[in-house]
């Protein structure tokens, strides 16, 4: 066995926060490594190189490029991910498979009728070509995601089978029509810019309902480009203060996004399902993972950090039950400054960088958060990009993205531990909470076992006769300030009644006392015996 006496610890530097496109602001694993703004130029990039792709494939098909069990012949070279992806979109596609039908029987007739002058070569070539282009347009359109609808019999089913229950779509309603009512009365202070900002709400919320069909990147990108939008209408149109459009937007968010907020949030046509399970499996996992192995500057027996520890750990559980991006980043920044003043109290000095993300970490591990990627997704998409990009906010949530992402490749290096005791950890044989002096290995010499024992205890004992000292010095100090409290009140009664001493007068004689009188007084009475 090693003992080890520094231990690596977990170090994020602060240049791995920030954007790797080098803009300043702070990026995001999601958006892989980028600020959303860069983010999204990005993505804008990747798909103008996809829809020219799309053309170019589309291009690509003709007459000659189909199977024969359409009637068709193959013409030109295809690979074969372009025949399983034209099989599929013949298959799935009746429309397109038509029209390619259509286009062969036109083809038969011209070839039968070649010569003939009902059909001249010109009118056939334009309508081939209007054909043609028609064709190119809707395997484009298969190849979009925006096309990839599910049909109105599953649609209707799935439907069904989300459908809340009474009570919570009851407490839904409650919650839309506070949140409306908020809002209304908020826009009121801004006259005609409030009633513009409800107009364009109102209308974007309904052109949302007509879009929950589209992907979840467009729907993200739609709700992107409205932020955007009313934000530069507020500027340019209305002439409100770059204040009060940030205190306008985080309405807007709040309002549109608890309407949008069941059809948005984990949506079924992505893979956060899955990445939750997996996240809460891997964390279940980690159980066995102690503050030690993850260097946490945090002591758990100061009932003022397990405080601070439990309430960190509630605020993490609560952001699922919040509906707005922003309320959800609010819960991410309690914990936080939950878990900064934990640590000030027990290092007794306030906490750094390298101290906030293992204990944020350690933090995770212990609550196991529900729906954690799910959430994480969430914020990301539809959080007004500007509250992720800076500010403590946009800190506090990247670190909580590599924090997950810490956890998702946790490995025995991580924790300082051999892979052997890694991987019997993970798989439940032994766990670190029980080992003993006795997990030694056989070959190690009695001696040094008894030598690392006794320190161990010599250890103990030293914290000990700390601990006493410390109770010692504290009850002499408590009973010093004790005698000076009493003497203190002492002098001060004696100065409020002062001693007053008066001469002594003259004391009086006593009945027995020497007196010159007392041979003139009658002698004393004598008893009597009388005989009779």
């Amino acid at each position: 066995m090693s003992l080890k006496s520094e231990r690596r610890g977990i170090h994020v530097d602060q240049s791995e926060l920030l954007c790797k496109k080098g803009c300043g602001y702070y990026g995001n694993p999601a958006w892989q490594g980028f600020c959303s703004k860069c983010w999204r130029e990005e993505y804008h990039k990747a798909r103008q190189k996809q829809i020219q792709e799309d053309w170019e494939l589309a291009e690509r098909i003709s007459v000659g490029s189909l199977f024969h069990n359409f009637g068709l012949t193959t013409a030109i070279a295809l690979s074969p991910v372009e025949k399983s992806s034209l099989e599929l979109i013949l298959h799935s596609n009746p429309k397109l498979s038509r029209s390619l039908k259509l286009q062969r029987e036109e083809e038969a007739a011209y070839a039968s009728s070649k010569g003939a002058q009902s059909l001249t070569f010109s009118k056939f070539e334009e309508k081939k070509t209007n054909e043609k282009t028609r064709k190119v347009h809707t395997v484009k359109k298969f190849f979009s995601p925006s096309s990839r609808t599910v049909p109105k019999k599953e649609t209707a089913e799935i439907q069904d089978a989300r459908a809340p229950s009474p009570s919570i779509s009851r407490q839904t309603s409650v919650e839309t029509d506070k949140v409306s009512k908020d809002f209304i009365e908020f826009l009121k202070n801004y006259h005609k810019a409030g009633q513009d900002v409800y107009k364009q709400c109102k209308l974007f919320i309904e052109t949302m309902h007509h879009k929950k069909d589209l992907g979840i990147e467009e729907q993200t990108e739609f709700v992107q480009d409205f932020y955007q939008n009313m934000a530069d209408r507020l500027q340019t149109r209305w002439k409100v203060s770059s204040e009060r459009v940030e205190k306008i937007m985080d309405q807007i968010e709040k309002y549109i996004m608890t309407r949008l907020y069941k059809n948005v949030f984990c949506p079924e046509t992505t893979d956060d399902e899955k990445k939750d399970l997996a996240v809460q499996k891997r964390i279940r996992a980690l159980h066995w993972v102690t503050p030690q192995m993850l260097c946490v500057p945090v002591n758990e027996d100061i009932p003022e950090v397990s405080d601070m520890v439990v309430k960190a750990i509630t605020d993490i559980i609560e952001m699922d039950s919040k509906r707005v991006p922003r309320d959800k980043l609010a819960c991410i920044t309690k914990c936080s400054k939950h878990i900064f003043n934990a640590i000030k109290i027990t290092k007794n000095e306030p906490a750094s960088a390298d101290d906030f993300l293992p204990t944020l970490i350690y933090i995770v591990l212990k609550a196991n958060p529900p729906r954690l990627q799910s959430n994480i997704q969430y914020i990301t998409r539809f959080c007004n990009p500007s509250r992720l990009m800076t500010g403590e906010d946009g800190y506090y949530f990247t670190n909580l993205c590599c924090a997950v992402a810490f956890i998702e490749k946790l490995d025995a290096q991580s924790l300082n531990l051999s892979q052997e005791d890694f991987d019997r950890y993970m798989s439940g044989q032994m766990s670190p909470k029980k080992q003993d002096s006795e997990d030694w290995s056989p070959d190690v010499s009695p001696g040094v076992k008894q030598m690392y024992k006794n320190l161990n205890l010599l250890s103990q004992l030293n914290e000990r006769q700390d601990r006493i000292f410390t109770e010692a010095k504290k009850l002499e100090k408590d009973l010093i300030d004790w005698t000076e409290g009493i003497t203190k009140k002492v002098q001060e009664i004696v100065e409020k009644y002062p001693l007053d001493i008066k001469p002594r007068s003259q004391p009086l004689a006593a009945i027995d006392s020497d007196n010159i009188e007392d041979d003139k007084l009658p002698p004393p009475l004598q008893p009597q015996v009388f005989a009779g």
